[in-house]
């Protein structure tokens, strides 16, 4: 009986490839020759693959050569001209390679090319697609407690993930490897779908599960098309997708567990057709247990369970990750050619890792949120000047726009709430737990937080029960559709970007319509000025306000409130204020004023020093006596080698100086160190017999020519207080240098009158008046 498949041998290979390119032709023009409807069965000819023994034949003949010398092992029983060929069964080896061949391109067009967001042309998978990782313990089926949970200090929050705990990960494909039913979870935007993708593209070109047929099927499509036509059946659905003949070829491939079922986007699928869904899936998977599934769902949606389905959750991008999708999209997207390119993305993470754009490295951990970033730097060549804007796309997406752009209809669970009304809940949600400390907050909790708004929604008029359960039912959208509140552990929810309940609460402070009411949020706001958690807060509001005067000027009252009332450090400030001032002119005194507040707390560092080159030599010269001051905190009374190092230091010091007097004087205190070359027991007895009185001198001669190192002595609360103090001047300046909204002769009348006392402060609202 003649074989129904043939292969080439390694020799009839090398014979076929020069005959093919006598020819000329692509593959794609030999399988033109023999009526292919697709190149793979001339793919497989040419690597030695099992062919179909008619195609061989006339793949053969298409290229002058005998068949016969071209096949491995060819069979004696071949068939004579116009004899019959009696039909052989397919093994199921010569079943799947059939399935593949003609499934071949279906896979590529449906799975191998990518609609970015905002991106006009499809992108070819390959080029863009960076592997994921997996978390097998997925964050919201931890059992923790919201009290520890808040403990955690915000500073050190994954302004991603909120303080989540680090987990083993292991990658995608190897998950998939290891769980012969898996359910692949994730927040919107993490890549679910394009991993799903990948898979089939890699079954599908034999780089994994190179023994299946990949079947790729979009859930919201499947329950379209199967209410079309009143069939809902995994089964047909996917004899459809493979243009099968026969079922019993579908039945033999599920039977073998030969078939890598893909099914995307079980979140996707409205309310009423949900269960229907599930059932079948269940139905389906225990029938055919033996081949491999994987599902892809929101994590707020897992709760639709699917029996035997391991749930995993995909992890953030790490740094490596970032780095490699940043060089595969400004190769692939940036429209340049690879150097350019490479050259691109280089600056793009380079400028990422600066520390002004901190916020934007917490949040590209999603391909969704670093598409968006490498498509704003594109056309920017930088990142957003102002964070709003990018946070307000960011939000967008979330709310509406990333399911438009992939065709997805959600189920309306927000009693008819257009885009604006789903701002101003959320923004309600973010600014009442924020003020409350709340990061992260129980279920009930949220709840009744959303019962409050809708209460106060005109014509609201709904019982406490029904309040109950549409508070239930806007949760479980918010968290299901958007991601936006995400469950961190069972029954405990917070906002899934810091970032996001940040803005939001800043956003709610800004859309006070009432001029009044206004000036009220902004008292509120500049109440935490010293509360380092706020800071993002007040510098998103001075951002998104309309003019920033108002803000800028309760936050200066505030900070000079901080240090009114004690009298030590107003003498403190008073000092700073008439050193600055012996200074060459500098157009901002403040600038100075606070070098020698760092000055006289002995916070100096290198920074401090390469600050004070660039101002003045007089100051460069406090700098460096302080400097050696402060090193005579410690006791080197029995080191002797260290009246050398101190003579050197004077002598650097001297040359700096150009008061007369002081020279003079810092010169005697200098020569009565005795010379290097003395006996060194002589030595050591003068710098031990001597070195208290000559450290006291050299102070008092500072003190006296300088008027800097006073003994202050602060308090601890004292020290507490000036470093609030301190925190908040910065913060204020920070606002001031963004791209915020301030009256020029409010701008310099601040920075003007930064870190003064509270008498000076007073004499220059008397001389303005």
């Amino acid at each position: 009986m003649a074989k129904r498949s043939l292969k080439a041998s390694p020799a009839g290979i090398q014979r076929a490839k020069r005959a093919f390119a006598l020819k000329g032709w692509t593959q794609d023009n030999l399988a033109g020759e023999v009526n292919l409807k697709t190149r793979q069965p001339v793919w497989r000819f040419f690597t030695g693959q099992p062919v179909d023994r008619q195609v061989f034949m006339e793949l053969c003949q298409v290229l002058d050569l005998d068949w016969r010398e071209i096949a491995l092992n060819p069979p004696a029983d071949f068939l004579e001209p116009g004899e019959d060929l009696e039909p052989q069964p397919m093994t199921v080896d010569e079943l799947v390679a059939e399935v593949r061949s003609q499934h071949y391109d279906t896979i590529q067009h449906q799975c191998g090319v990518l609609q970015l967001l905002d991106i006009r042309y499809p992108v070819n998978i390959d080029d863009i697609y960076v592997d994921i990782n997996i978390l097998e313990a997925v964050a919201n089926q931890q059992c923790l407690e919201v009290a520890a949970l808040n403990n955690l200090d915000p500073a050190n929050f994954n302004r991603m993930g909120l303080g989540i705990i680090d987990q083993p990960q292991i990658p995608g494909v190897e998950a998939v490897k290891n769980y012969g039913k898996l359910r692949v979870l994730g927040k919107p935007g993490v890549g679910k779908t394009t991993f799903l993708q990948h898979l089939a593209v890699q079954c599908n070109q034999g780089e994994f599960a190179a023994d299946q047929v990949p079947i790729f099927i979009a859930l919201r499509e499947f329950v379209e098309t199967s209410k079309r036509q009143g069939d809902f059946s995994l089964f047909n659905y996917s004899r459809q997708a493979l243009s099968l003949s026969s079922p019993d070829q579908l039945e033999t491939l599920l039977t073998e567990g030969r078939v890598l079922m893909l099914m995307d986007g079980m979140d996707e699928v409205l309310n009423q057709d949900i269960n229907a869904v599930l059932r079948e899936i269940r139905s389906f998977s225990d029938k055919y247990h033996r081949n491999r599934y994987v599902v892809s769902c929101r994590t707020a949606a897992q709760k639709l369970a699917l029996h035997g389905f391991t749930d995993v959750e995909i992890a953030p991008f790490s740094e490596a990750q970032i780095t490699t999708f940043v060089q595969k999209w400004f190769v692939a997207l940036g429209k340049a050619a690879t150097p350019q390119g490479q050259a691109k993305a280089a600056e793009f993470v380079e400028k990422l890792d600066l520390p002004e754009n901190w916020q934007f490295r917490q949040l590209v951990v999603t391909p969704l949120f670093l598409h968006l970033a490498c498509w704003v730097f594109q056309g920017e060549g930088q990142f957003p000047t102002k964070r709003t804007a990018f946070y307000k796309q960011g939000l967008d997406l979330l709310l509406g726009k990333w399911d438009e752009t992939k065709g997805v209809e959600r189920d309306d669970a927000y009693r008819g709430f257009l885009l604006p009304q789903k701002m101003r809940l959320l923004s309600q949600l973010a600014a009442v737990t924020f003020e409350q400390g709340q990061y992260f907050f129980e279920q009930r909790t949220i709840e009744q937080y959303i019962e409050d708004y809708l209460q106060n929604l005109p014509g609201a008029g709904l019982e406490p029960e029904e309040l109950q359960l549409e508070s239930e039912a806007m949760l479980k959208a918010i968290e299901a559709q958007h991601g936006l509140l995400i469950e961190r552990a069972r029954g405990i929810f917070s906002f899934s970007y810091l970032a996001f309940q940040e803005y939001l609460t800043a956003r709610k402070i800004v859309a006070t319509h009432n001029l009044r009411a206004l000036e009220q949020a902004l008292g509120g706001l500049v109440s935490h000025i010293t509360d380092p958690h706020w800071h993002e807060v007040f510098l998103l509001t001075a951002a998104m306000l309309r003019s920033a005067d108002s803000l800028v000027q309760l936050m200066k009252q505030e900070i000079d409130a901080l240090v009114a009332q004690d009298p030590h450090l107003q003498d403190f400030l008073r000092w700073a204020s008439e050193k600055s001032q012996t200074i060459p002119p500098d157009p901002k005194l403040a600038t100075t004023r606070a070098f020698y507040l760092a000055l006289a707390q002995s916070t100096h560092t290198a920074d401090q020093f390469a600050l004070a080159s660039t101002l003045d030599q007089g100051i460069f010269l406090d700098a460096a006596l302080e400097n050696l001051l402060m090193e005579f905190a410690s006791d080197h009374s029995q080191d002797f080698a260290y009246a050398h190092a101190c003579s050197e230091a004077l002598k650097n010091i001297l040359v700096m100086v150009l008061d007369a007097g002081f020279y003079k004087s810092l010169q005697q205190i200098k020569d009565q160190l005795p010379a290097s070359n003395q006996h060194q027991e002589r030595l050591q007895a003068w710098w031990q017999d001597n070195y208290s009185t000559w450290v006291e001198q050299l102070k008092s001669t500072i003190i006296h020519y300088r008027n800097i190192h006073h003994p202050w002595q602060f308090s601890p609360e004292q020290e507490q207080v000036l470093k609030r103090y301190y925190d908040a001047n910065q913060l204020l300046v920070d606002c001031l240098n963004s791209n915020c909204e301030v009256t020029e002769t409010i701008r310099q009348e601040i920075e003007a009158t930064l870190l003064l006392p509270q008498k000076e402060l007073e004499e220059r609202e008397w001389q303005g008046n």
